[in-house]
């Protein structure tokens, strides 16, 4: 499933050609994908301009000159891939049409943005801007791991008592929205913390120390297009490459990447998830 760096590596590379633009055309080949579809929604997306592009937890959201807002959550294997974009940025020619490709929006400015989901996990609906935060998957969502309200002060007092493992705490939505199993487990391992280990249990400093580091790899994710382990790929359609810098993810029976370290990476099973970690760095 993919993460915040690839839903935002997306919504990056989507914004050239939709923001500002008017969808001239919205093409819908099928009644639903992991839900039904709204009622009419090629018609109400035909004809409204997309004012902005924004990216909510792992969910992308396309306010529209209508009033209302599109999101789109991309699923186990939903793609947002972009043909014969007149800015130059991509070079693709609209292919033939595929049979996974379940939404289809030309825009007015000669580019069409593709939505393929041959395992159909996605999903878009259509909600009021003006009361987007209010739907049902956006609701109970935590601050952003980007932003400003994920504070030091945040994450200690969330955590604070908290008996459940440090890896499930920060795959709490409520918590903080967005991080995924991969990003955990990498964060985890520069800050040295077990992903058994109680949340509860761990000090306030080192808790806190937790807030910049899981930007920073949040960061350097973005940076590198995100992670392609099997589905993912940009809206350009190239793989992101974040995942050559794994520290510990996939990397069971490793050795550990810190200088001085002797052990091999190890993974435990966690709610039913794969957890990397080094038994020397980790406590």
């Amino acid at each position: 499933m993919p993460e915040l760096p690839e839903v935002e590596t997306v919504r990056r590379g989507l914004a050239p050609v939709m923001e500002g633009a008017v969808i001239a055309r919205a093409a819908v080949n099928r009644p639903d994908l992991r839900w039904p579809f709204p009622p009419d929604m090629a018609a109400r997306l035909t004809g409204a301009r997309v004012d902005r592009l924004r990216r909510r937890s792992k969910y992308i959201l396309a306010d529209l000159s209508t009033g209302e807002s599109l999101l789109i959550h991309l699923g186990m294997s939903g793609r947002m891939l972009v043909s014969g974009d007149p800015l130059g940025l991509f070079v693709h020619d609209h292919p033939a049409p595929e049979k996974h490709d379940h939404v289809v929006f030309d825009m007015d400015n000669g580019a069409r943005v593709t939505f393929n989901d041959p395992r159909r996990f996605g999903a878009m609906d259509l909600l009021p801007t003006d009361s987007a935060e209010g739907h049902p998957l956006l609701a109970s969502l935590g601050p952003e791991p980007l932003g400003n309200q994920f504070s030091e002060s945040h994450l200690v007092e969330a955590l604070k008592g908290r008996n459940m493992p440090m890896k499930s705490a920060l795959l709490d939505q409520k918590i903080v929205a967005g991080l995924g199993n991969i990003y955990v487990c990498e964060a985890l391992f520069r800050c040295g913390i077990h992903p058994a280990r109680k949340a509860g249990r761990v000090s306030a400093r080192r808790v806190a120390a937790l807030v910049p580091v899981i930007r920073a790899v949040l960061t350097d994710a973005i940076a590198a297009g995100g992670s392609s382990l099997r589905d993912f790929r940009q809206a350009d359609g190239e793989l992101g490459y974040f995942q050559h810098s794994f520290d510990v993810y996939g990397r069971e029976g490793a050795p550990c990447r810190t200088p001085g370290c002797s052990q091999e990476i190890r993974r435990l099973v966690q709610s039913g998830r794969s957890s990397f970690y080094c038994p020397a760095c980790q406590r």
